[in-house]
């Protein structure tokens, strides 16, 4: 396992027990965040990254009985306390690193990603690979419920030209890597960018 993961594994597996009570109100944010990707009955989505699975409720009501929810974490104590939390009956929780995912190359309708791409130790890559795994025309959905200013001066850090999410950094990395954006919302409410598979 590469340095870029575990630290990503420690900083998570430090914090998943307490990580829903950090953020309690964060829902109705993941719900809509989710209404964008407009997704129908029956639809295949992917949440990469999904932590304790807080997206996991939303998308399944999204996508109904018929369609496929499944939720990839790096992290084991983030999916051990998605179970906890009931989410596995919402969806298929996969121990799985998103820069490798086990799963068919066309055979998603959309990735859902929260939180994502700070975490992302090659993000060109990354995306690539989750272009991969979507159709051509799926939809994939960065999200933070939280926009860039409110979370850096959570964190109490200046947002700096390098940030990924800024959209002239964002719209260029995503084009690269198979995808074009098509929605970019960035206010202290939520942070949603929204971009189409390409071809």
């Amino acid at each position: 396992m590469s340095d870029d993961h575990t630290h990503v594994q420690e900083f998570f597996a430090a914090r998943a027990a307490g990580w829903d009570s950090r953020f309690p109100d964060d829902g109705p944010a993941y719900a809509a965040a989710v209404a964008g990707l407009g997704l129908r009955a029956g639809d295949r989505v992917l949440d990469a990254g999904c932590g304790t699975g807080r997206a996991l409720p939303p998308l399944r009501a999204a996508v109904g009985p018929s369609g496929v929810v499944l939720g990839a974490d790096l992290t084991p104590a983030m999916l051990e306390a998605a179970v906890r939390a009931g989410r596995d009956r919402d969806g298929r929780l996969l121990l799985a690193d998103v820069a490798a995912l086990p799963l068919r190359s066309g055979s998603l309708d959309a990735v859902f990603a929260a939180g994502l791409i700070a975490h992302l130790p090659q993000p060109s890559e990354n995306l690539r690979e989750l272009a991969r795994v979507v159709r051509p025309g799926g939809v994939l959905a960065l999200f933070h419920p939280i926009g860039r200013a409110a979370l850096a001066a959570r964190q109490g850090r200046e947002i700096t030209p390098e940030d990924l999410r800024a959209e002239p950094n964002l719209r260029p990395l995503l084009a690269g890597s198979g995808w074009r954006m098509t929605s970019y919302v960035d206010e202290d409410s939520r942070f949603l960018a929204l971009a189409v598979r390409e071809g």
